[in-house]
C-alpha cells in the first residue's frame, strides 16, 4: 500500500535516517518507537507527504486517503463541535448536494420515458449506494458515537469549536479524522490529551479498524493492546519486527545479546590473526601463511554493534523529612468557577506514605483538586495539613515558574546536593538534555522542555508531600522509566494524575476516581481498579443513551431571541435534510419497482410463458402486487414533497 525505499535524510553530519526501506500493508497495526529526536514525527510527515526526504522515495497509489495527527498545530473554526466535524466528510457532504441537484432536477420535469431522465435516476441510484456504503444514513449517529468515545457530552456538541482548549481541540481533529475512515491513520502521541476511559476506547476502535494504523507513542500499554508490528528508528537505521511493543522490547533484547557475543567473537579472532601477523611478518618460512592471514582479515565482514548509551540513571530523592501520620484532611470541599460547580462536598484523607492515584475523565477536577491541595487555587470548606508537610508540586504550567535567565545546568545545580552534584550531566541525559543543549536559556526552550527540566528538578528537592499532574507527557520510554524507578523508591506520600497505565501500575496503593462532581476510592493501583471498577460506562460509551435525532429536534435554551431564531433555522434544516434522504431512498425503491413490473411485461409476450398457465398466473399475480406497491410509493413521495414544500417555505419566511 505505502513503500518506503532508501530513504536517506542527514543532519548536521548526523545520519536521521540511512538508506531505510520498509512497506505499509493494508490492515498494518504498526507501533513506530525510538527516543525523543530519533526521527519518529519526521517519518509521518514525510509519509503524509508534508516533508520531503533528501534521497529515497515514497510510492503510493493515487487515491490513498491519508489521516495524520500531529502533536501539535491543530487550527479549528468556529463551527460548532458536530458540524466542525461533520464538515470534514468531504464525500458525504458532495453526495448530499449531488442529491439535492438531482432531486430538484427530477422535480421539474415529467418526461418520464426519456433517456435524460432515466441517466439522472440511474446516477441518482449510484450515488445513494455510495452514500450508504459510506454510512451515510447513520453518519450522524456515527459522529456521536465517536465524540463520545473521545469524551464529549452533548451540551457540548453545539458549542463553538475554537472555544475548547488545545487538548480537547486535538480530541476534535482525532475524531474527523476517525469518521473520514482513511486507508491508513497516522497518529503522533494520540494519548497525551486523553483520559483513561477515552484512551481504552480509541483502542478497541483501532483494533476493529478496516485499513492501517501506525502510532508513535510512548504509552506502553497503548502500544500494546492495538499494534502487531514494531519499527524502532535507532540511529538511522530500523529494527521491524511482527511484534507488539513488549515481545519487541524482548526479541530486540536478545538479538543486541546475540550481536554483542559474534562481536566479541569476531574482535577476539581479529586480535588473534594481528598477534600472529604481527609476530611471524618477517620470517621467510611463513611468508607465505602471514600473507593468507593479511588476505583473511582484508575479506572479513565486520560485525557492527549500534553505539547508542542505553545505560539508565538512577536517581534517588533527598532524605525525605518526616512528616506528622496525618498528612492532610479534606472536609466539605466545594469548588465553583463561577457558576460552574467543579468538586462538591469533597472528604478526603491521606496518612504518611500513601501512594494515590487520580483518575478519571477529563474535566473531572483532578487538576482542580490537586492545584488545591497544593495551595494555588481558592476553595469552600476546610483543608488542614499535618505537622512538618513540605509540598513539592508538579503541572506543566508549573514549567513557567523556572528563572527564564538561567541555563539548563543552572536550574539543576541550583538544587543538587550531596552525589548527585556530580550526576547532574546524567540526570539532564536522561529527561533528553545533553551536549550543548544544557547551556540553553530556559526562555529559549520549549513547553514540552520546560516541562522536562522541572520534573528533574523536583526529583532534587528535599519534599515529603508529592503531587504530579500528567508528569510523563513529554517524557520517552526511558525517561519515563527513569521517573518512576525514583517514585518507587520515595519515602514520603504521593498522588500522581496520569492516565498513563503502565506508568502507575505497581506505583500506587489507592486509585480515586473523579466522576459527577464527586470522589471514589478504590483500594490497589490502577490494575485492580480498571479490574474492579464497574466498567459499564466503557462499553456504554459505544451506546446513544437516547437517539441523536431526538437529541437534536429538542429545543435548545439560548439567550435573546436572535438565538433562538438561529436554532429553529438549524432545525427547519435538519428536518429538510431528512426529507431529501427519505424521498432519495423513495425514489431509490419506485426505480427498483419500475424495473421489475418493465421486466415482467417483457415477460408476458413470451410464448413459453403464456403457455404456462400456472406460471403466467403467478408472474400476473406479482405484477399487481408490484403495481399496487409501486402506488403506494408514489403517494409516499408526494406527501414528502408536500412536507418539503411548506419546510422550504417556513424557513424562507
Amino acid at each position: 500500500m505505502i513503500s518506503i525505499n532508501n530513504l536517506t535524510i542527514e543532519f548536521s553530519g548526523r545520519f536521521i535516517f540511512n538508506d531505510v526501506s520498509f512497506n505499509i500493508n493494508k490492515n498494518d497495526r504498526i507501533g513506530l518507537i525510538g527516543r525523543n529526536g530519533s526521527g519518529k514525527t519526521t517519518l509521518l510527515k514525510i509519509i503524509y507527504g508534508i516533508e520531503k526526504p533528501q534521497f529515497g522515495i515514497i510510492s503510493k497509489p493515487n487515491d490513498l486517503i491519508i489521516g495524520y495527527l500531529p502533536q501539535e498545530g491543530i487550527t479549528l473554526s468556529n463551527q460548532f463541535l458536530f458540524e466542525e466535524v461533520k464538515s470534514s466528510l468531504t464525500e458525504l457532504i458532495n453526495i448530499e448536494k449531488q442529491v439535492r441537484n438531482i432531486t430538484k432536477e427530477l422535480e421539474k420535469r415529467n418526461d418520464y420515458e426519456s433517456e435524460e431522465f432515466f441517466n439522472l435516476t440511474q446516477k441518482l441510484s449510484e450515488i445513494t449506494h455510495r452514500y450508504d456504503v459510506l454510512g451515510g444514513y447513520n453518519i450522524e449517529g456515527e459522529i456521536e458515537k465517536v465524540l463520545k468515545g473521545l469524551g464529549f457530552i452533548r451540551d457540548e456538541f453545539w458549542r463553538p469549536s475554537n472555544e475548547f482548549s488545545g487538548g480537547w481541540q486535538m480530541r476534535i481533529e482525532l475524531a474527523k479524522i476517525l469518521l473520514k475512515r482513511p486507508d491508513c491513520i497516522l497518529l503522533d502521541e494520540p494519548t497525551n490529551h486523553l483520559d483513561i476511559e477515552s484512551i481504552q476506547w480509541l483502542e478497541q476502535y483501532l483494533r476493529n479498524y478496516d485499513g492501517a494504523v501506525v502510532i508513535v507513542s510512548h504509552d506502553k500499554t497503548f502500544l500494546d493492546n492495538i499494534t502487531m508490528r514494531t519499527i524502532e528508528i535507532s540511529m538511522g537505521r530500523i529494527y521491524d519486527m511482527n511484534l507488539n511493543y513488549s515481545e519487541f522490547i524482548k526479541a530486540r533484547e536478545e538479538q543486541k545479546l546475540q550481536i554483542l557475543n559474534q562481536y566479541k567473537a569476531q574482535q577476539k579472532e581479529i586480535e588473534q590473526i594481528e598477534r600472529f601477523i604481527e609476530r611471524f611478518r618477517y620470517k621467510a618460512t611463513l611468508a607465505s601463511r602471514v600473507q593468507s592471514r593479511i588476505k583473511q582479515l582484508e575479506k572479513k565482514e565486520l560485525i557492527e554493534i549500534e553505539e547508542e548509551d542505553s545505560s539508565e540513571i538512577v536517581v534517588k530523592f533527598p532524605e525525605v523529612p518526616r512528616s506528622g501520620a496525618l498528612v492532610v484532611s479534606v472536609n466539605n470541599l466545594t469548588k465553583s468557577y463561577g457558576e460552574k460547580l467543579i468538586l462538591s462536598n469533597i472528604n478526603f484523607e491521606l496518612n504518611r506514605g500513601d501512594r494515590v492515584a487520580f483518575v478519571g475523565k477529563n474535566g473531572e477536577g483532578k487538576t482542580t483538586f490537586t492545584k488545591i491541595l497544593a495551595g494555588f487555587e481558592g476553595y469552600e470548606g476546610k483543608i488542614e495539613y499535618g505537622m512538618n508537610v513540605r509540598i513539592g508540586y508538579y503541572s506543566q504550567n508549573q514549567a513557567d515558574l523556572l528563572d527564564s535567565d538561567d541555563t539548563v545546568f543552572d536550574v539543576i545545580d541550583k538544587v543538587a546536593t550531596g552525589d548527585m552534584r556530580t550526576k547532574i550531566r546524567s540526570l539532564l541525559g536522561a529527561f533528553l538534555f545533553s551536549g550543548d543543549t544544557i547551556y540553553k536559556k530556559v526562555k529559549v526552550l520549549s513547553g514540552g522542555e520546560k516541562s522536562r527540566l522541572a520534573l528533574a528538578r523536583l526529583l532534587l528537592e528535599p519534599v515529603n508531600f508529592l503531587l504530579l499532574d500528567e508528569p510523563t507527557n513529554h517524557l520517552d520510554m526511558v525517561a519515563k522509566r527513569v521517573l518512576k524507578n525514583a517514585l518507587m523508591d520515595f519515602g514520603g506520600t504521593l498522588i500522581v494524575v496520569s492516565h498513563d497505565r503502565d506508568f502507575l501500575s505497581g506505583l500506587t496503593s489507592k486509585t480515586y476516581l473523579f466522576k459527577d462532581k464527586t470522589i471514589k476510592e478504590y483500594l490497589g493501583d490502577i490494575s485492580y481498579f480498571i479490574n474492579s471498577y464497574s466498567i459499564d460506562n466503557l462499553a456504554q460509551l459505544n451506546k446513544s443513551e437516547e437517539s441523536l435525532e431526538s437529541y437534536k429536534s429538542e429545543e435548545k435554551v439560548f439567550a435573546g431571541k436572535d438565538k433562538i431564531a438561529r436554532e429553529e433555522q438549524k432545525r427547519l434544516q435538519r428536518e429538510i435534510s431528512s426529507a431529501n434522504k427519505r424521498i432519495s431512498k423513495i425514489e431509490d425503491e419506485i426505480n427498483r419497482l419500475e424495473t421489475e413490473i418493465s421486466n415482467l411485461e417483457e415477460d408476458f409476450s413470451k410464448p413459453a410463458i403464456i403457455n404456462d398457465f400456472e406460471l403466467m398466473n403467478s408472474k400476473v399475480t406479482t405484477y399487481n402486487q408490484l403495481k399496487n406497491q409501486l402506488e403506494e410509493k408514489f403517494n409516499e413521495w408526494e406527501a414528502l414533497h408536500n412536507e418539503l414544500e411548506r419546510l422550504k417555505t417556513t424557513i424562507d419566511s
